[in-house]
């Protein structure tokens, strides 16, 4: 049940919704469409499952304007599954922890705390590092010195936070990411490879949300950034001196090579292969399992394969490839037809 209950209403003004139907019913919960109940509300998108949400035993069904489906109560609204999130973050809020320094967290006495804090078991925070206002540290989180974390944050358990980086307001960390890990970088010598320095930082700007065992790592020099409202997926790799724009989707197993630029808006697919120096211009979208030359533009539009291109071209290329089979058979057929023939004229000529 949710914790905070609500009338359909009051969800309905939240979102800018029109009800049809008893404004007044209490909605305590989200669901899907088939496991919706009473007190549930539930939303449909798409017009072949009008009739599930007819057959709905949900309280509420969110639908788009204009949908005419028949149900005992209904919000009608211009994007419904964005309404739906909307309402689910107010029924279902992020959980809280009261204020708490457990004892066995280690804090170093050049640290700054805000108000309302949440420090878990066996935190460690480094000298000199400050943590914001009502932001939550699980348990086992490490943070290093100079380290710079905002306000209503919340770092997962086993979270490292290495030294000199900076988080925002607002930003989660799930359990076991890494931010501020040296870069890949080596020069070859004549007895073999030297690390070139990893001496700079990394900025994680405010809303951001990076997945269970992603890393991030630092900069060689100057700064790796993650801009504001950026969500990426677990265990993504994302190299040195990379600069990510905001609001940028990127999904799990990806992999991003240093001195990346991704503008803001874009949206990349799972197990991308990112090359190094590449430059992902705004709005573009690349699907999954993609790779991308170091290097290489990467214009507006929808790009697909491997090395990428854009999704028409991707398409027709594809559909050559799936009938290489029957080329291979008819060139064979094709083969001996044409070897009769020669064996038919030498045969007339003598």
């Amino acid at each position: 049940m949710s914790l905070s209950p609500k009338t359909v209403s009051e969800l309905a003004t939240l979102v800018g919704g029109r009800v049809h139907g008893d404004g007044d019913i209490v909605i305590n919960s989200v669901a899907s469409l088939d496991a919706a109940g009473e007190g549930d509300i539930t939303y449909v998108e798409e017009e072949k499952l009008l009739a599930a949400a007819a057959n709905s035993k949900a309280s509420c069904v969110i639908t788009r304007l204009g949908v005419d489906v028949k149900v005992p109560c209904r919000i009608e609204v211009k994007n419904p599954k964005l309404a739906f999130a909307l309402i689910a973050e107010v029924l279902h809020p992020r959980k809280q922890r009261q204020p708490e320094i457990h004892h066995t967290a280690v804090l170093s006495p050049a640290s700054k705390i805000g108000n309302d804090v949440f420090i878990g078991a066996f935190v460690c925070l480094g000298e000199h590092s400050s943590v914001g206002d009502r932001t939550q540290i699980r348990a086992g989180a490490k943070i290093g010195d100079n380290v710079t974390v905002g306000s209503d944050c919340v770092i997962h358990p086993n979270v490292f936070l290495e030294d000199g980086v900076t988080i925002g307001n607002g930003v989660i960390l799930h359990a076991g990411v890494v931010i501020g890990a040296d870069g890949f970088g080596y020069v070859r010598g004549e007895m073999g490879y030297h690390k070139f320095p990893q001496i700079g930082t990394v900025i994680i700007e405010d809303d951001v949300e990076l997945g269970a065992n992603t890393c991030v790592d630092r900069a060689a020099l100057g700064r790796t950034r993650i801009g504001r409202g950026t969500k990426i997926d677990n265990m993504v790799h994302v190299g040195h001196n990379c600069d990510i724009g905001e609001r940028v989707v990127i999904a799990a197993q990806t992999g991003i090579s240093g001195s990346v630029v991704i503008e803001d808006d874009c949206v990349i697919g799972g197990q991308v292969g990112f090359g190094d120096h590449i430059r992902v211009l705004s709005g573009a979208i690349i699907g999954s399992k993609a790779g991308i030359l170091p290097g290489k533009i990467v214009r507006p539009g929808i790009w697909w394969g491997i090395p990428i291109q854009p999704l028409d071209e991707y398409k027709r290329l594809n559909a050559h490839i799936s009938r290489l089979p029957y080329v291979r058979q008819e060139l064979k057929e094709l083969t001996e037809r044409v070897r009769i023939l020669e064996d038919q004229l030498s045969t007339s000529d003598e």
